[in-house]
C-alpha cells in the first residue's frame, strides 16, 4: 500500500455517514498511518484536547507514554516510526466517571484496512482494557492488571499496558512490578523494533 491509499482510506472515514456529527463538528478522524510504520499504538480514543488539537497523545497522559517507551516526542510524533491506532477516530465524549467509551464496532472496521496499509507494524501496543478485549480477547486475563502483568505472554506480537494517565498513579503505586520489570523489557523491545 502506498500513503495515498492511506489518504484514501481517512477520506472514507470522513464520509462515513456514522461519522456525519463528527464530520460537522468540524473534527478530522485523529489517527496517524505510515506504510514505513513499525509499532502500532492502540488506545481508546483521542481526549477533548487531543480532538481539539489535533494530535494524538497531546496531554500528560502522552508525555508518561514518551517516558514509557524511551522514545522522544518528535520519534513517538512520527507516522513512519509509529502508528496510531484508537479504538475510535473521534472524542467520544464524557461519560459517568472519565471519557465515555470507544464506539462499538469502529476498530473491527477501520483497523484491518489501515494495518494492511502497514506491513512492517512488528509490535501492537494496547493501551487500556478496551484495546486489550478487542485484540487479546479470550486470551486477556481476568482483570487489566493481571494482563499487563503476564505480558510476555503475549509477545512478540502484543504488549498490554495500562494507560499512562497522571489519575493512574495509585495503581503504579500499588504494582511497583509496572516499573520495575515492564518497562524496561518495554524500552528494550521498542528500541530493538524501531532499530531494526
Amino acid at each position: 500500500m502506498t500513503a495515498a491509499e492511506i489518504s484514501k482510506i481517512r477520506a472514507q472515514v470522513v464520509a462515513d455517514p456514522s461519522n456525519a456529527e463528527m464530520t460537522e463538528r468540524g473534527w478530522q478522524p485523529l489517527f496517524t498511518a505510515h506504510p514505513d510504520a513499525r509499532i502500532a499504538i492502540v488506545g481508546q480514543a483521542p481526549g477533548r484536547h487531543a480532538q481539539a488539537s489535533g494530535i494524538p497523545w497531546d496531554d500528560r497522559s502522552g508525555r508518561n507514554l514518551v517516558d514509557w517507551l524511551g522514545v522522544t516526542l518528535t520519534q513517538l510524533r512520527d507516522p513512519s516510526l509509529f502508528s496510531v491506532l484508537p479504538m475510535d477516530f473521534y472524542f467520544p465524549g464524557k461519560g459517568p466517571s472519565g471519557d465515555a467509551a470507544p464506539r462499538r464496532g469502529f476498530a473491527s472496521r477501520w483497523h484491518p484496512p489501515l494495518l494492511a496499509a502497514m506491513p512492517d507494524v512488528s509490535l501492537t501496543l494496547l493501551v487500556g482494557a478496551y484495546a486489550q478485549a478487542h485484540y487479546l480477547r479470550d486470551a486477556r486475563k481476568r482483570t487489566l492488571t493481571a494482563t499487563v502483568h503476564d505480558f510476555r505472554e503475549y509477545l512478540p506480537t502484543y504488549f498490554p499496558l495500562v494507560h499512562p494517565s497522571p489519575l493512574n498513579f495509585r495503581w503504579q503505586a500499588r504494582n511497583e512490578w509496572f516499573a520495575t520489570d515492564v518497562l524496561p523489557e518495554l524500552r528494550v523491545l521498542v528500541a530493538q523494533v524501531l532499530g531494526r
